[in-house]
């Protein structure tokens, strides 16, 4: 039984996790030999793969020496740190991942911390020794003052590490060094990573991640913790309000390679998939039907910032998605909640709204972006900080930003943080770059990142992280610039545009389809300006000489869905379809915009 080991790979955003599974699987000859499979075999929700980021935490195994590993792949951004906390749960020991040039970045930190307070082994490895400037003494020696400052203990800080780069394919102890294949690293887990530890006693299993088959339902993903896990065994399900539910287990399944065994019993210290039991939740305990001792439950970090999610109601509603209803939306929201932990929904007294509370813009941009390429059409508020009451005081998120800039353009990031009540912690030289540490709001995050990568000409690396709830910093600006707003529906013309150039500029180009009320510009003053794009050039059978030049209109601003979800004001909308992104004023007519302004005012 102790020829098992749990491990998960814990990393910053790319720094090379999923590429490190990747090899991790074909050295250990998982695949037949005319079985043909691409790179990030473990990213394969296509939202992963194109953003280049695990979203998802997965389970494989692999079978070196007689032992049997199973991996955790986990995500590195910590808007999905709910996905790591909960996965931390299955593993014995991590793979910390670090980047050879880069070192520990704000994110590590967070997943570092949470797996040393486990009590984890860590084992480093510094990946993309092969870069050019990379610098690994330097960067383990990072990772050791880091340890320490998480109070990590003397065995966990007596760390093995290993160098190399998961792309070529070598890892070893010695960069200078490269070896011709990965395994070092396998011999580093089987040595070094303890054994699962068995308990005697009755069976215990946390749920700690879940999948679902249109065959069988939902199936509960956990590592037993103690005794045995049998299949058709009659077993007690725990649940967070201390109701205990009795439930037969059908199927057991444990993870072999990239896909599932069926199996009759697991032992304490494996992780394994269970179907046939109805209705539980995530940090649920499956435990023994006469003497059901529920373990201690998961605790996730609260989430930090809501948007209001309503049905879409523009005059173009239904014309590309196919799920628009209320009821849609509010079975999808809720079905999303029993999966992302991080992620809670409130519904509100009006039954077409809901707020939905989440990590941060890139968790919440995850859940839209996947709701509009399974068809739903939805409208989407501005992103609300969370404020709390702590002792009688008004507290808000602070966060930890991080900006890798160019020397010559530090001084302008510094000065848009510190508009946004930021302060300015540690400014020190890392290679060619200079490395600013901020303490700041979440709110002044808000649409920050648009204005750093235009004042660095697109250079800056921006990372940032949760830190704690503090007092109120008092009102930051926002955007200065009001919106340029179409008069009414139709196409809009190029001859119309180009007259309206001197405005501002527009994120639509002549011949897209507006209706009355979208936001189609932004203004090159204060106030909001609304305009008419569909007038066309009055037609004379005249020739006049110079004024039939032809019409030059300056590219349309496009934007991604997070900066489209940070760029909107609070008296507008984002319309997000399974093929548009649109701005809108959330009151289309203008004489009922003027009204509900003076109400608010």
């Amino acid at each position: 039984m102790q020829n098992i080991r749990n491990i998960a790979i814990i990393a910053h955003v790319d720094h090379g996790k999923t590429t490190l599974v990747d090899k991790i699987i074909h050295a250990s000859k998982i695949f037949r030999e005319n079985q043909q499979f691409d790179d990030l075999i473990l990213d394969n929700n296509d939202l992963e793969r194109e953003r280049g980021i695990t979203i998802l935490s997965k389970n494989v195994s692999v079978r070196y020496r007689d032992h049997k590993i199973n991996i955790i792949d986990t995500p590195g951004h910590a808007d999905f740190g709910g996905e790591v906390e909960r996965v931390l749960k299955m593993a014995d020991g991590v793979i910390l991942l670090v980047d050879a040039f880069e070192g520990p970045m704000p994110q590590t930190r967070f997943v570092l911390g949470k797996a040393l307070n486990l009590g984890l082994t860590p084992i480093v490895v510094v990946n993309k020794v092969d870069k050019p400037n990379c610098r690994p003494d330097e960067v383990h020696e990072a990772v050791f003052d880091l340890m320490f400052n998480l109070d990590a203990t003397e065995e966990q800080l007596n760390f093995e590490t290993l160098y190399g780069s998961a792309k070529q394919n070598w890892m070893g102890p010695d960069w200078k060094n490269p070896t011709d294949s990965i395994l070092p690293l396998l011999d580093a887990i089987i040595d070094h990573i303890p054994a699962p530890k068995t308990e005697e006693g009755s069976l215990q299993m946390q749920i700690t991640s879940l999948d679902y088959s249109s065959f069988v339902g939902r199936i509960a993903i956990g590592r037993v913790h103690r005794g045995v896990i049998k299949e058709g065994a009659q077993v007690s399900l725990c649940k967070a309000d201390g109701v205990i539910k009795k439930a037969r287990i059908k199927e057991l399944h444990v993870f072999e390679g990239l896909g599932k065994n069926k199996v009759t019993e697991v032992q304490a210290g494996d992780i394994c998939a269970v179907t046939g039991i109805e209705d539980f939740e995530i940090g649920d305990t499956i435990a023994d039907i006469e003497n059901p001792e529920p373990l201690k439950r998961i605790s996730i970090d609260e989430p930090t910032m809501n948007m209001l999610f309503t049905i879409n109601n523009s005059p173009f509603f239904g014309k590309e998605g196919k799920f628009v209803t209320s009821r849609h939306l509010r079975d999808r929201l809720f079905k999303e909640t029993e999966k992302n932990l991080a992620l809670k929904v409130e519904t509100t007294d009006n039954e077409d709204k809901f707020l939905v509370y989440g990590r941060g813009i890139l968790h919440l941009s995850v859940l839209i972006e996947t709701m509009r390429r399974e068809g739903y059409e939805l409208q989407v508020g501005q992103p609300q900080v969370i404020f709390k009451e702590i002792d009688g005081m008004q507290c808000e998120p602070i966060e930890t930003l991080v900006v890798d800039v160019p020397q010559e353009t530090a001084g302008k990031v510094i000065e848009l943080a510190t508009q946004r009540k930021g302060e300015l912690l540690v400014m020190e030289p890392k290679g060619d770059l200079q490395h600013l540490e901020f303490k700041i709001p979440s709110r002044g995050l808000i649409g920050l990142r648009n204005n750093v990568l235009t004042a660095t000409q697109g250079e800056a690396i921006m990372n940032h992280r949760f830190m704690a709830f503090e007092p109120y910093k008092g009102p930051i600006p926002g955007r200065i610039n009001g919106s340029l707003i179409s008069m009414e529906g139709g196409q809009c013309t190029a001859y119309a545009i180009d007259k309206l150039q001197d405005r501002g500029f527009f994120f639509i180009e002549p011949g897209d389809e507006l209706y009355g009320g979208q936001v189609i510009g932004e203004h090159s003053r204060d106030n909001d300006l609304v305009v008419n794009v569909q007038k066309g050039k009055k037609l004379t059978n005249m020739r006049a000489s110079g004024s039939d030049d032809n019409v030059r209109i300056a590219p349309p601003k496009r934007f991604s869905l997070e900066e489209a979800m940070e760029y909107i004001q609070k008296d507008e909308y984002l319309e997000i379809t399974p093929k548009s992104i649109r701005m809108r004023k959330i009151y289309l007519d203008e004489n009922e915009r003027a009204r509900m302004s003076k109400k608010e005012g």
